[in-house]
């Protein structure tokens, strides 16, 4: 019998191109967005590469009694759970709509799987939890320091949540993947991040800058201790994103997972600086990017990357794509979204 998915902020960036390789896996897959970063058209896009257009369902899972009535109404085998506010710049200037949004949602599922006897959970988490490191690259071992961001406090709280309940609830598993920054879009061009207003990621700004859209991209600070003085991060395609995703269900769903709660970081072990993204960018592409250096921004850390051992080993998943691979494929999208309508 054919397993059944909720995913929920399944049109968004990382639930779309997840949504795509569960259903290649042969999962049904239920969709619950309410679509307020994201476009119903998305739907149509998932339908054109895998020939499936999933169950949707449009409500904010904040809102208990739609939960409810969901989960009532379709037999759920596992969830995986991508519904949140994910700026970091955002999240400073307006912190109780990231604590309401991130952590209502997820109590609120996580009461809703007891009610109705869902045993499984993949939570969307984030390198945020850790802070700025005091060493790098960081491993799961490495300790939380002070969130820089409401954001990357509702990732921590979040996991904290996870690992008492699976405790507490010895039926309810759960596994929280520390992604590093998912950027790229599907082969296909069908779909990619679709940031509604101005984007708040570095990638999709870069883009619409690139295609005219924007005027200029700003880089918030050029005097972090890092070899250019802009921050570095840890990019990953959201395709092998994804495809961690669907190993990682497959792990709880054969019962394979060693504890109630596990926790694994996703990236690719490489920092890149947002000098070294830009250049790349224009180099692969062919294009110029208008920039220019201005004040740091509140709530960014100066350098990240990951240690993906225990992934690579425990899950069997490393990531296969790199950068240049990532943005070649993010200005196809653009490209591909300059014609349309939404």
């Amino acid at each position: 019998m054919t397993q059944k998915i909720l995913v929920t902020g399944g049109t968004g960036f990382i639930g779309s191109h997840t949504t795509v390789e569960l259903i290649k896996d042969g999962y049904e897959v239920v969709i619950v967005d309410d679509l307020s970063n994201s476009k119903i058209e998305v739907l149509d896009g998932i339908q054109e590469i895998t020939g499936v257009k999933p169950q949707f369902y449009q409500f904010n899972i904040c809102d208990e009694r739609k939960l409810m009535d969901c989960l009532k109404a379709e037999q759920i085998d596992a969830i995986i759970h991508f519904a949140a506010s994910k700026a970091v710049g955002e999240s400073v200037s307006n912190p109780l709509l990231y604590y309401r949004n991130n952590l209502v949602s997820l109590m609120n599922l996580l009461d809703a799987m007891r009610q109705f006897g869902v045993g499984h959970m993949v939570f969307s988490s984030s390198c945020t939890v850790y802070g700025q490191p005091d060493q790098l690259p960081v491993t799961e071992d490495t300790p939380f320091q002070k969130a820089e961001s409401p954001y990357g406090h509702t990732k921590q709280i979040g996991e904290d949540i996870l690992r008492h309940v699976a405790t507490a609830y010895p039926e309810l598993n759960s596994i929280a993947l520390r992604y590093f920054n998912p950027v790229g879009a599907h082969e296909s061009a069908l779909i990619g991040e679709l940031p509604i207003g101005v984007p708040n990621n570095l990638i999709p700004y870069i883009t619409q800058t690139a295609a005219g859209l924007r005027d200029e991209l700003s880089i918030f600070g050029d005097d972090y201790d890092t070899p250019d003085g802009t921050a570095v991060r840890d990019y990953i395609h959201v395709v092998d994103l994804a495809k961690a995703h669907a190993v990682a269900l497959d792990r709880l769903l054969k019962g394979a997972n060693k504890e109630g709660y596990e926790f694994f970081n996703l990236g690719t072990g490489k920092g890149y600086s947002v000098l070294d993204v830009i250049k790349t960018f224009e180099r692969v592409n062919k294009v110029k990017v208008n920039y220019k250096i201005v004040e740091r921004r509140d709530g960014d850390i100066e350098k990240i990357y990951a240690n993906t051992d225990l992934a690579n080993n425990e899950l069997g998943w490393k990531a296969e794509l790199g950068l240049e691979d990532m943005l070649k494929s993010v200005w196809k999208w653009q490209k591909h979204m300059n014609g349309k309508s939404y």
